[in-house]
This record gives structure tokens, C-alpha cells and sequence, in this order.
């Protein structure tokens, strides 16, 4: 059974803490402020002081409302004031050993019922917990930054912790106005699990050399959704939070090439190409301001323009993409094979260009491919082979792009861009079911509160098909020889039955 939490302590009062303490004491919970740094819970609650005018003055909460809230903000001098709290949350730094020094201190102050929650992001629940007397009444309670706007909440319960505990937690994440989502105790919990597979394959695309960074960012936002593109995302998080999370993932899971992190994010970190907060990182920054970023690939001016062939071994899907060509006054051949002057335009899933090519049977040095995986709408991404004519490319860049459509020229690539990060998305997520980090709901959730994404990810394999998903993993697989691209269980099982990745297998006994 939940408790009821009236009394909240919070150990550590910077952005992390300070958020957390905002959203409780307008929740209307006692919260007591300790921090182990003079000054620093004065600074946190003068700030958040500050935080409440302004939000009166947005019209967002009333006087009266703010003022109670800030009345609710009490701050300790030492840990013993937590003797009566219910729920003592720390947000310290994240170092094992400082965190178990932390709760020893702790359990010797506060009641037998009294909940210790960390708001690791990155440690074992599980290790923080085992110097405890009660290891049962520890649980993870990670919140995102910034705390009042990122709505969820992870509940992890380690192998030890009491069910009621985890019960507890994810009452009072629902009374704080967030989404609480348990989760069991493993690398990155979910959602910095679940991202491992964007920003990991955002930089095995730029190691591969298929495009720039801003190609590559330009594409996930406004082909595939994603609000911020990989790259980008990093310069905003600062590589040396980002990069060591890669390779703690990377090493708790044993160096499963799932999660291989990438030598030009380890290279740009030890030269402090942090991103926003050094003024470098893939991009260049002025006053917190991009600077310099690639304008879009100019659309080059072609009067006349070749016939077309498309190539797919989708019936419909051709279709589309000849209705499309027709409509911007393009020349298509329809018939079994191109002729010499044909312009051959493919549209596979997960192969390259070449192998695209060569299964179609059609002339490397006029052939281009193009995704569709996305639809044709918002963004149009084209795909050379290493041996292109740079007059075919412009051709099909020039006609693609005359209903003022961004398009996109990338190198060749297994599964262009999208195919592959959306795929290794999808496929990540459905790993975390098989595993049971959580449930299949519970991982949307997760993922798209915490991480923005447009769609929860197994929501958004099933609106973009199993089938053709699995099948772009296997060619992956099959042309780099790299397991990372595995399909999981969990997606081939579904995919092969025809049923949702959503869907969870009935409990055996």
C-alpha cells in the first residue's frame, strides 16, 4: 500500500534539487531544504522566491498561491531536521561512494518509515542501498531537467526495496503533477537507456562520413520529427556529461555493440569541444548563439532534365513516388527496365545504393535512391552511389526540391539516415520490453516525456511497420556484418505474428 507523503527532504539544492523542492512545495508538501555547501539552501530558496514572482507576474499562479508555496520552504542546518520527514530525497553528485556516505548519515536519523529516494541518473539503486540497515526502504526517483517542465518521473526499485516503497513513489510523483514510470534497476534505467541508440547512431553516421552535421541534424528534425537533431542535442547537453554516460552504459553492459560509443566524441571531449557551455563542439557558438551552420544544400538549375525510373520493390509505394515525379513535370519510364539515358531512382530499406543497384540491376553511375520510409511530405533525402554522374545527382536534387520541398544529398548508406536511426530507435526499445526493464507503456511514456520525442518509440514503430522495420535491420545486418543492428526478440517476434509492439506476452506461472 502507497503512504501519504506530507514532509519532503531534499538533500542537495542545485538545479536538480531546487526543481524538485518547487514542484513539491507547490504541490503543496512541507519541504526542508539541506545542502552540505554554506549558503547554498539559502541561495536555492531565494532563488526559487524569484521563480515564484515570476511566474506571478506570467499570470501562470496566483499571489496568494505563491506565497503559501514559498511558505511551505523551511531550511535545515543539519540532517537532523529530517527526523520527521517522510520521503528524503538526495540530488547530490553522482559518485557511488559519496551517495553511500550520504544515506548511512541519513538512516541514522530518520524514522524506521521513512522512503530515502536518489535521483541518480546513471548509478545502481541496487549499490547505493547495500550499506544500508533497511535496504528494502531505498528507491530510485530520477527526475529530468528542468524538473518543472520535464513531466515524468523514473521509479526504480532495486533488488532489495520493498514494494511498498516503489508504490509510495510513484503516488507522489502523480501528486508533484509528473508521470512516474517504474522501472527495474539497470544501466540508464529507461530513458537514458532508450537513448542510447539516437545520439549513439547520429555519430556512426558522421563517422561514416554520409554527411556534416548540420545534413545530419536537418534531416531528424524535419524528415524523420525529432525536435533537435543528435548532433546538436550533444552541444546542448556538453560532451562531458554525454560522452562518459556512452561509455558507462557501454562498459555496465558489457561492451554489447548495442551501445558503442564513438572515438570523435571521446577526441572532441579531451580537446573541450564541449559544445554550448566552450563555445565549440560540432557547431560554433557566440553569446550561447549557433554561428556558421551550413545554410541547406543549394538546389542547382537544370533546364533539361532526364527520363526517370524508379525501382522498388513495393508496388504502391512506386506509384507515389511516380505520381510525385509526374506532378513536378518529370518524364518517367514505366517500363520493366530503364533505358540509357533513364535516370534510375531506388527506393530501398536498409540497403546502400550500390547493393541497391546492383539488385535492381541498373547502371551505378546514373543511379540515386531515395527515402521514403518517412513520406515525401517535409523532407527529401537523396542517396548517391560512390559513383554517381554529378549531372544525374543534380537532376534529380533540382526536380525533387521545384515544389520548394528541402532536399538533402547524402553519401552512400546503409538505410540513408532516417532508416537506420529510427530503426535503431525502435529496436532499442523493444530490447528494454524484452528485457522487462518496464512495461511496453511505460517505456513510451518514458521516452517521450523525457526525451522529446515526437512519438513514444514502440507507438511509433508500429505507425511506421514491423515488418518493414525488421526487414531494414536484417539488410543492415547482413551488409555490415555489425550486431549492433540485431534485431531484437521482441520486434521479430511481432513483426513475424503481425501484432503490435505494444503488445505483452501473457505471465507464465
Amino acid at each position: 500500500m502507497a503512504r501519504k507523503v506530507n514532509r519532503l527532504g531534499i538533500v542537495g539544492t542545485g538545479v536538480m534539487g531546487a526543481g524538485i523542492a518547487q514542484i513539491a512545495a507547490q504541490a503543496g508538501l512541507e519541504v526542508v531544504l539541506f545542502d552540505s555547501r554554506a549558503g547554498a539552501a539559502r541561495a536555492a530558496r531565494d532563488g526559487l522566491q524569484g521563480t515564484f514572482d515570476k511566474l506571478v507576474s506570467k499570470g501562470k499562479v496566483s499571489r496568494e498561491s505563491a506565497g503559501v508555496a514559498l511558505s511551505l520552504l523551511s531550511i535545515a542546518e543539519s540532517m537532523t531536521a529530517f527526523a520527521d520527514c517522510d520521503v528524503v530525497i538526495e540530488a547530490i553528485i553522482e559518485d557511488l561512494g559519496i551517495k553511500q556516505r550520504l544515506f548511512g548519515d541519513l538512516e541514522a536519523v530518520v524514522s524506521r518509515d521513512c522512503i530515502l529516494a536518489t535521483n541518480t541518473s546513471s548509478l545502481s539503486v541496487t549499490a547505493i542501498a547495500a550499506e544500508l540497515t533497511y535496504p528494502g526502504r531505498m528507491a530510485g526517483f530520477h527526475f529530468f531537467n528542468p524538473v518543472p517542465l520535464m513531466k515524468v518521473v523514473e521509479v526504480i526499485g532495486g533488488v532489495n526495496t520493498d514494494e511498498a516503497v516503489v508504490n509510495t513513489l510513484l503516488e507522489l510523483a502523480s501528486q508533484l503533477g509528473h508521470a512516474g514510470v517504474r522501472a527495474q534497476d539497470s544501466p540508464g534505467f529507461i530513458v537514458n537507456h532508450a537513448g542510447r541508440a539516437y545520439s549513439t547512431e547520429g555519430l556512426k553516421i558522421l563517422e561514416e562520413q554520409v554527411a556534416p552535421p548540420d545534413d545530419i541534424d536537418r534531416i531528424l528534425r524535419e524528415e524523420a520529427g525529432f525536435r533537435m537533431g543528435p548532433l546538436e542535442l550533444f552541444d546542448l547537453t556538453g560532451l562531458d556529461v554525454s560522452h562518459p554516460a556512452m561509455e558507462s552504459i557501454f562498459t555496465q553492459f558489457y561492451h554489447d555493440p548495442r551501445y558503442r560509443p564513438s572515438y570523435i566524441s571521446r577526441q572532441m571531449l579531451k580537446g573541450n569541444r564541449l559544445g554550448r557551455k566552450t563555445g565549440v563542439g560540432f557547431y560554433r557558438y557566440e553569446g550561447g548563439q549557433k554561428i556558421a551552420a551550413l545554410a541547406p544544400q543549394p538546389v542547382p538549375t537544370i533546364s533539361d532534365f532526364p527520363p526517370f525510373w524508379v525501382g522498388c520493390e513495393d508496388i504502391d509505394l512506386r506509384e507515389q513516388v511516380v505520381s510525385l515525379l509526374v506532378s513536378l513535370g518529370g518524364r518517367v519510364e514505366r517500363t520493366d527496365s530503364p533505358s540509357e539515358e533513364a535516370l534510375c531512382l531506388l527506393l530501398p530499406f536498409g540497403d546502400d545504393a550500390v547493393s541497391a543497384s546492383a539488385y535492381f540491376g541498373v547502371d551505378p553511375e546514373r543511379t540515386l535512391c531515395l527515402d521514403a520510409f518517412m513520406g515525401l511530405e517535409r523532407h527529401r533525402t537523396l542517396m548517391m552511389t560512390p559513383v554517381t554522374r554529378q549531372q544525374m545527382c543534380d537532376a534529380a536534387h533540382a526536380l525533387l526540391a521545384s515544389d520548394g520541398t528541402g532536399v538533402t544529398v547524402i553519401r552512400d548508406s546503409v538505410g540513408f539516415v532516417s532508416q537506420r536511426v529510427l530503426a535503431a530507435v525502435v529496436n532499442l526499445a523493444c530490447d528494454i520490453a524484452q528485457r522487462g526493464i518496464a512495461t511496453p507503456t511505460d517505456i513510451d511514456n518514458a521516452v517521450r516525456l523525457g526525451l522529446n520525442y515526437p512519438y513514444g518509440p514502440l507507438a511509433w514503430g508500429d505507425a511506421l511497420g514491423p515488418q518493414r522495420l525488421l526487414a531494414i535491420l536484417e539488410r543492415i545486418t547482413a551488409l555490415t556484418g555489425d550486431p549492433r543492428y540485431r534485431p531484437s526478440p521482441w520486434l521479430r517476434r511481432r513483426a513475424t505474428l503481425g501484432i503490435s509492439l505494444l503488445h505483452e506476452a501473457p505471465s507464465v506461472r
